[in-house]
């Protein structure tokens, strides 16, 4: 990437040279323009006329790069190269620059079709992230992290990585020691960034919040230019009551002590996993109230952009009309007000009584040995409880029957092969030690079987 003298210099580096310490340096942050309009065109190809686009960007602290606010969350591709080049090339012709992927997406091929799909276009048209997935034991040593490294790099076709992550920390500290601290790992990123073959080093977190503790109160050691969290709406103050786990944290602790430490967020999970775009019918009424032409998940991704130290929203864009959608949403975004926040706010609190499961589709649980479909279970659990079918009333009560059946026959419609159904887990637990949510799969599977049998 061809860019200005200066803009590749580490955080620590841009202040040494500016001569102010950390205190300053969130004082002066705090005046740089957040949100910013593009003026220029981008074009999809070269057969493309230029596309003039109004895309919300953010400044990166430290490089000045100009970051999409909306970001492409490449997890979930079609497996089918032209229709993901199709898919980058509108995002890229409307100012979506920030592609995030990792080698255990599609078992690799997200970073095979990524790198493809972007080296057809200029290198500074394009930010790319991507991840050190060593979670399995087997990888932890120094030999395997580092050849997953370089093989990212040989995937995405690049000579440098824009923003790299210690991937799914948040598994405790026996965990984070074995993957990044005594193996060398840590310290190997950390030189890589140095020499310039890694711009910008960050973690993603799930889980056990002392992990993410450690890392950010060692920031003066380690200098992270971003971090990772799930935020949205609901788990903005609702995430650290879900399934009763001590060492989870709200959305609102995570943001704002990244925000004290002087280090931006990227954002996953802004639907929470495609929940807060299928919401009940009584939480779209108030919103549709307010702003009748707004679908509920443009209210998440407003709310989450609303934010200033967010430096890009993920969003997971495998059809495009979703893409355009969301495209649309940030060109330029609208910052929710006071009176929505508010409504959000409440909507939140309703919400948070009710005893959804924190899955977000990930998938890292599959495949299961015995063939359940761990996250299509999840996800008509909690379409049911979103559009009031559960919890079940009374046996006794009028519409028990009634919400029985529909309860049973949605689950049919979802799921129409048996082998896959909550009934066939076995209670291995293979699926507890992938879970990034911690969910105890086995009791939600056996919550469900017994919804069923009701």
């Amino acid at each position: 990437m061809k860019e200005k003298e200066g803009t590749n210099l580490s955080r620590r580096d841009f202040l040494r040279r500016l001569g102010i310490g950390a205190g300053s340096a969130m004082a002066m942050m705090a005046l740089e323009p957040l949100n910013m309009l593009a003026q220029e065109n981008t074009s999809a190809g070269k057969d493309d006329k230029p596309d003039t686009n109004r895309m919300t960007y953010r400044v990166q602290h430290g490089s000045g790069e100009q970051i999409s606010l909306l970001g492409f969350g490449m997890m979930r591709l079609p497996d089918d190269q032209e229709k993901v080049n199709a898919l980058v090339d509108y995002a890229i012709a409307h100012g979506v620059n920030y592609f995030d992927t990792a080698p255990m997406y599609m078992g690799g091929q997200s970073e095979v079709l990524t790198g493809n799909a972007l080296s057809r276009f200029p290198r500074e048209k394009f930010f790319v992230a991507t991840k050190m997935s060593n979670q399995n034991r087997r990888l932890w040593s120094f030999d395997d992290s580092k050849r997953m490294y370089e093989n990212s790099l040989e995937r995405l076709k690049v000579d440098y990585i824009d923003y790299y992550l210690l991937h799914s920390i948040g598994g405790g500290m026996e965990t984070l020691k074995g993957r990044f601290l005594d193996n060398g790992v840590l310290d190997f990123l950390l030189k890589e960034r140095e020499a310039g073959r890694i711009k910008h080093l960050g973690f993603s977190y799930h889980g056990d919040v002392r992990d993410f503790d450690w890392l950010l109160d060692r920031q003066e050691e380690y200098h992270w230019d971003f971090c990772q969290i799930q935020m949205n709406y609901l788990d903005w103050r609702h995430a650290s009551i879900r399934q009763g786990r001590r060492h989870d944290a709200d959305a609102e602790y995570l943001y704002d002590k990244c925000k004290k430490a002087g280090v931006q967020c990227v954002i996953m999970e802004p639907l929470r996993g495609g929940a807060l775009a299928k919401v009940s019918d009584d939480v779209e009424k108030q919103l549709k109230a307010q702003r009748p032409d707004d679908q509920p998940a443009r209210w998440a991704f407003r709310w989450v952009g609303s934010h200033s130290n967010i430096l890009t929203a993920l969003s997971g864009m495998n059809r495009m009309d979703h893409l355009m959608e969301n495209v649309e949403t940030f060109s330029p975004l609208d910052p929710c007000t006071d009176a929505e926040n508010a409504l959000l706010e409440k909507i939140a609190d309703e919400m948070a009584g009710v005893p959804t499961i924190p899955c977000t589709t990930c998938a890292y649980c599959m495949p299961c040995p015995y063939g359940v479909d761990i996250p299509a279970n999840f996800a008509y659990y909690n379409e049911a409880v979103n559009a009031k079918v559960l919890p079940l009333p009374d046996r006794s009560s009028a519409d028990y029957a009634s919400r029985k059946q529909q309860f049973t026959k949605g689950y049919r419609k979802a799921l129409p092969d048996q082998k896959t159904w909550a009934h066939c887990c076995q209670d291995c637990e293979e699926c507890l030690s992938k879970c990034p949510q911690q969910i105890r799969i086995p009791n939600q599977m056996a919550r469900i079987v017994e919804t069923l049998r009701r």
